[in-house]
């Protein structure tokens, strides 16, 4: 296991007067971040650049997986004002392009679909014109939970395998990377206009090999954006680190992704799979853009 952190995974952190805003926004419609749940490095670029990922459903999680630093246990129930105050907030915010995910409700009989239905028609309801990204759970392999998303029309629809999946069982006990690829797959054949994307973390132990099958398989059931970025330890009693790999490898996984038919693939150290969300979508040519709003 790597004992010192390379420079390039060093970040400077800055307080600035959007930084302050934005915390002052979430605290005061009572919202959660992922950004500050699972202790994302980007949150000052993010929270200075005036964007930020919303967590839904509270901030505890039904699963157990040991790269996440958000807490796990019994959650609180569902709070029903919740999609309205994440829309003020975006509103208030100022955002053209919103990701909301959430934790995995699976004590719940939809895994939570409806709420993030709910979530996604009260944003279009509070802030018309801005495009959805939503990052959410497997579900347990639900299509009724699925089709529930798919109707409310996001215009982005993540779902991350996270790692390869010969590390399932170390790394997301409780989840499956087929059950993953079929969802990725099913929002594909029930709404093509809708962009499906994933992510991975590398750095767990996985080899190249792992990782460019793992990128043929997405390509398989159509996911046209990808995220890499670098898995970081949230603290020793969370998975250990294996490998730091080097900028350069990065750069040659995003070219390797566009040689496979990827529309768009960030691949940095620090990369989390919401970072300049906005940015990647709003790169893609007119034909390729997501419904739901401009970017």
């Amino acid at each position: 296991m790597p004992r010192q952190l390379p420079d390039w995974l060093k970040i400077q952190p800055r307080l600035g007067k959007n930084y302050r805003e934005i915390k002052k926004i979430i605290n005061h419609n009572r919202l959660h971040t992922i950004c500050t749940s699972a202790l994302c490095p980007n949150i000052y670029e993010c929270f200075e650049q005036r964007t930020a990922t919303f967590l839904l459903m509270g901030d505890c999680c039904t699963r157990t997986c040991t790269f996440c630093n958000v807490a796990h246990g019994k959650p609180d129930p569902l709070d029903p004002d919740e999609p309205q105050r994440v829309a003020s907030a975006i509103r208030k915010i100022g955002l053209e392009y919103a990701v909301i995910t959430s934790v995995t409700r699976d004590d719940i009989p939809d895994g939570g679909a409806s709420h993030f239905a709910a979530t996604i028609r009260a944003i279009k309801q509070r802030a018309p014109g801005c495009l959805i990204e939503v990052l959410i759970p497997d579900f347990r392999g639900s299509r009724e939970a699925l089709e529930e998303i798919i109707s409310a029309g996001p215009g982005v629809i993540n779902h991350n395998v996270e790692t390869v999946p010969r590390l399932y069982p170390e790394i997301r006990p409780e989840a499956n990377y087929e059950r993953s690829l079929g969802l990725l797959q099913q929002i594909y054949k029930k709404a093509p206009a809708i962009l499906t994307k994933s992510g991975l973390m590398i750095g767990l132990g996985e080899k190249e090999k792992e990782i460019k099958a793992v990128m043929k398989e997405l390509r398989r059931v159509n996911c046209r954006l990808l995220t890499i970025g670098q898995y970081l330890r949230p603290s020793r009693k969370h998975y250990p680190v294996r490998r730091y790999y080097t900028p350069e490898f990065y750069s040659a996984l995003e070219s390797h992704a566009l040689s496979i038919g990827f529309l768009q693939c960030v691949a940095r150290p620090l990369v989390r799979s919401s970072y300049r969300a906005h940015q990647s979508v709003a790169s893609l040519r007119p034909g390729q853009m997501p419904e739901g709003g401009d970017p």
